[in-house]
């Protein structure tokens, strides 16, 4: 029996690799993967068309920064001491079933503190007993006790339930002999990449953005042993001495970098250090939203405004850098972690260039994800994974928010609009 093949007719085509949207191509598809893509596509007899000449194309999204472990924002405090890892492993097959509705075909996430549950949910994507988007899955989070990764901190009041919590943690302690241990551990458990929480942030009660929470033998032997161990390794952080010590160290890329200086900047291209800014958690402060600052926690809200200067400044050189830029929504807050078109907003409405927007959310997403040997790209032997926008890419903000096609691995899937998700669900 012959592979089924697909045509797509396209009324314009962004193909990940140029910065235009084509006019009239079609995309032939065989079996999960695209075949050819051009003009008047000669195909089997029995092929299927599937006419979107109303609807822009493009490979299927890729969000670099996700926190699926949740059916609600509102509930990541309550993760501590009420949820188990199955009901955790449940919201994550959630989340995964409405990022793909909404057109984007993979999702990558930045670990947890607790157990493999993830890895259970990829694991049961990648055999198709469960539809979602493709997982990419990191470690739990390395960090040291009393650090913005350490969500023990929720129970701070009662000592001892949070040192027995503490004792539950795998990766969380002091020492590089420590944290070379709990790299190994982590490549052993089979996660895609090592996730180390190395600064401190907004939420957390006694730290701030700029903290830095591991000394320079811990940084070390972490960066070197996955090295050794052939696993990249990316690191939460804000502030420009914390990066440019990473970058120095030679770590594969950083997340958020909100407090950017031009100095930095210049090392991350220089080197090719990828950034995932995750602009959306910040763009309250920024734009100074006081109805969505007032859902977030008094410590949270105390902290953007002393950093607001700093983190307007940081954002325009970011956007106004070479920066190899990845796209991420890091959603944990206000909204929900499957919003992953909001991005996008952000982006645009402050200058971003809708290529270089649409470039980090499929190809180069793809290379931080270590997937670009097969998505990414709308090209002949790359998997089928396709996505459809009717609005205006290039102008509206809001186009990734409204998904018309999706397909993943030559199969397609239903879709859903995600501009009144705010209203439903706040």
């Amino acid at each position: 029996m012959h592979k089924k093949f697909i045509k797509i007719k396209c009324g314009k085509l962004y193909d990940g690799i140029n910065p235009v949207l084509q006019e009239n191509m079609e995309v032939l598809i065989e079996g999960k993967k695209i075949n050819a893509v051009g003009h008047n596509l000669p195909c089997p007899d029995d092929t299927e068309l599937i006419d979107l000449s109303d609807t822009t194309i493009t490979p299927g999204m890729i969000d670099a920064h996700v926190h699926p472990q949740f059916f609600h924002w509102k509930e990541i405090y309550d993760d501590v001491l009420f949820h188990s890892d199955g009901y955790r492993a449940l919201a994550t097959a959630t989340c995964a079933k409405k990022t793909l509705q909404g057109g984007f075909t993979t999702i990558r996430s930045l670990g947890w503190w607790r157990e493999a549950y993830e890895l259970d949910v990829k694991h049961a994507i990648d055999k198709g007993y469960v539809e979602g988007s493709r997982l990419i899955v990191s470690s739990h989070f390395l960090c040291t006790p009393g650090s913005h990764g350490d969500m023990t901190q929720v129970v701070r009041s009662n000592p001892y339930l949070s040192d027995y919590l503490l004792s539950q943690y795998p990766t969380c302690g002091n020492g590089p002999d420590f944290f070379s241990g709990a790299v190994r551990r982590e490549k052993k458990m089979g996660y895609d990449f090592i996730k180390i929480m190395a600064t401190g942030g907004f939420a957390t009660p006694y730290d701030t953005p700029e903290d830095i929470q591991f000394n320079d033998a811990e940084l070390k032997a972490i960066i070197d042993t996955a090295k050794e161990l052939d696993i990249s390794i990316t690191a939460h952080a804000y502030g420009p001495s914390l990066m440019q010590k990473l970058i120095g160290y030679g770590i594969t890329g950083i997340e958020h970098g909100s407090m950017m200086d031009k100095e930095t900047a210049k090392m991350f291209e220089d080197t090719g250090t990828y950034l995932v800014p995750t602009f959306t958690p910040l763009e309250d402060i920024i734009v100074l939203d006081e109805v969505s600052l007032a859902k977030k926690s008094p410590e949270f809200v105390k902290k953007m405004y002393k950093y607001q200067k700093r983190l307007r400044e940081g954002r325009e050189i970011i956007i106004n850098s070479n920066i190899k830029l990845g796209y991420g929504t890091d959603v944990v807050s206000v909204y929900q972690n499957y919003e992953c078109g909001l991005e996008y907003r952000t982006w645009l409405v402050h200058g971003m260039d809708p290529f270089r927007a649409l470039e980090a959310a499929t190809r180069v997403n793809a290379e931080i994800c270590e997937i670009d040997d097969i998505v990414g790209t709308i090209q002949p032997g790359k998997l089928a994974d396709i996505a459809g926008w009717k609005r205006d890419l290039l102008k509206d903000p809001d186009a990734l928010r409204d998904c018309a096609f999706v397909m993943k691995e030559g199969k397609v899937y239903p879709t859903e609009c995600r501009m009144n998700e705010q209203e439903k669900l706040d």
